[in-house]
C-alpha cells in the first residue's frame, strides 16, 4: 500500500510495508512485471506531490484539502474525507465521508494516485489516466470546466463523480495548431491545487494541464489548458524527465540525468518561471528524492537533505529554532549523519524515512528527540 497528502492537508499518510496505512504520509510503487497483463508492486520510495488529501499507490502527496484516497497492494483504491465536488470518486457528492470506501472503477489495477485541491488523479497500470471531482479551469483534462448556470446569477460545475479516462493528449506546433498525440502511456502524475504535470514511460515527455496562472504550465504563456498538452522544453534528445512533482502554484521535473527544473511561482513575492529554469542552487546533487508543501521543497539529494521555502513556514524544512525560511537551497544540518531514503511533505509538514541498516545508524536516530502527539 501507499500513501500520496498533499500541499493542501494538514496530515500525513504513512504505508506500511505489508498494506497497512496510517495517516501520515506520501509513497509510491515500484512494478515488478510478473505476465503480459499484470504487473505486481515492489515497495520503492516514497514520493510526494500533489494537493489536498488523497491516498494511494504514489508519491510526493497528492490530496484534496479534506479528503484522502487509499491505493491498496493489488490496485484497489479507496477514499475518505471530504466529497463535495466527487473528488473521492465514490459515484455520489456529499459533505463528508469517515471512514475508506472502495471507489466505483472497474479498470486494470491502479499504480498511482495523486489529488489536487478538489479533484484526484490516477494512472493504471497500462498508463492510462483518470480523473475525478471539479471540472474547473480543465483541471481534469476532459477539455472542459464544466460550469454552466443554475440561475440567471449562480454558476456551478458539472462534476465527475467517478474515475473517468482521459483520451486526449496534445503538442501545438509555432503557428499554434494543435496536434493530436498517441500512444501515451504514463508512468508518473502529480498535483498542485488547481493544476497537473505528468510524464510518460518511454519518451520521457511531460504533459501539464489545468489552470495556468504564475506559468506553473510551463508553456511560456499563463493560459489554462482543458486537455493535457506537451510540454516542448523536454522533448528531444537526452531532454527527458524521469519523475515529476508539484507545489500548490509551481511544478518540478527531475531530468533523465538527474538535474532538478522548476516552473512557476514558489515565492508569492517572487517573480514567476514562465517554462522550466535550472535549480542552480542543486547543479551538480544527484536527486533522489524530492517533497513539496505549500511552498517549500525538501529534496534528498546524495547523502544529504536540502530544504528551501519563503516565509511563512512551519518547520517544515527542517532547519531549527535558529532559521525559519530560507530563500535558497540549504543543507538540513539538524539531521547529523541520517541518511535518508524518502520525503513526504503536506502543507506546512515533512516526513522521512530515514535509512537503519547499520548500528550506527541505529544509534543516530536514537538519539533524535521522539515526538508525542
Amino acid at each position: 500500500m501507499a500513501g500520496t497528502t498533499g500541499h493542501g492537508s494538514t496530515f500525513p499518510i504513512i504505508p506500511k510495508k505489508r498494506g497497512a496505512g496510517e495517516t501520515n504520509g506520501a509513497g509510491k510503487r515500484k512494478k515488478r512485471k510478473n505476465s503480459e497483463d499484470f504487473e505486481e508492486f515492489e515497495d520503492e520510495e516514497v514520493d510526494n506531490s500533489a494537493t489536498g488529501d488523497a491516498v494511494v499507490d504514489h508519491k510526493d502527496g497528492d490530496t484534496t484539502d479534506y479528503s484522502d484516497v487509499k491505493l491498496e497492494e493489488k490496485g484497489v483504491v479507496y477514499s475518505c474525507g471530504e466529497n463535495k465536488y466527487g473528488q473521492l470518486g465514490l459515484g455520489h457528492q456529499s459533505c463528508n465521508v469517515y471512514t475508506p470506501t472502495k471507489i466505483s472503477f472497474n479498470g486494470p489495477p491502479i499504480k498511482k494516485v495523486a489529488a489536487g485541491g478538489d479533484f484526484s488523479m490516477m494512472i493504471d497500470i497500462r498508463g492510462n489516466l483518470y480523473s475525478f471531482g471539479c471540472p474547473e479551469y480543465g483541471q481534469l483534462g476532459h477539455n472542459t470546466d464544466g460550469k454552466f448556470f443554475v440561475t440567471s446569477s449562480k454558476l456551478s460545475f458539472k462534476c465527475e463523480l467517478q474515475p473517468r479516462k482521459v483520451n486526449v493528449f496534445i503538442d501545438r506546433d509555432r503557428d499554434n495548431r494543435i496536434i493530436p498525440l498517441t500512444d501515451v502511456e504514463l508512468r508518473d502524475i502529480a498535483c498542485g491545487h488547481n493544476h497537473s504535470v505528468s510524464c510518460i514511460r518511454c519518451k520521457k515527455r511531460i504533459f501539464t494541464w489545468g489552470f495556468g496562472g504564475y506559468g506553473r504550465l510551463g508553456h511560456s504563456e499563463p493560459k489554462d489548458e482543458m486537455v493535457p498538452r506537451k510540454l516542448g522544453y523536454f522533448d528531444g534528445p537526452n531532454r527527458g524527465a524521469k519523475q515529476v512533482y508539484a507545489g500548490s502554484t509551481f511544478s518540478l521535473a527531475v531530468s533523465e540525468h538527474g538535474a532538478l527544473f522548476l516552473w512557476g511561482q514558489q515565492k508569492p513575492t517572487g517573480e514567476a518561471a514562465m517554462y522550466p529554469k535550472l535549480v542552480q542552487d542543486l547543479s551538480g546533487w544527484r536527486i533522489r528524492n524530492l517533497g513539496c508543501c505549500n511552498k517549500s521543497i525538501v529534496v534528498a539529494a546524495d547523502e544529504s537533505l536540502v530544504a528551501w521555502g519563503p516565509s511563512p513556514t512551519y518547520g517544515e524544512l527542517g532547519f531549527g529554532d535558529t532559521k525559519k525560511s530560507s530563500s535558497y537551497a540549504q543543507e538540513v544540518k539538524t539531521l547529523g549523519n541520517i541518511y535518508i531514503h524518502a520525503v513526504a511533505c503536506g502543507y506546512g509538514h515533512t516526513l522521512m524515512i530515514a535509512r537503519n541498516d547499520t548500528e550506527e545508524e541505529k544509534n543516530e536516530i536514537e538519539k533524535m528527540d521522539v515526538y508525542t502527539p
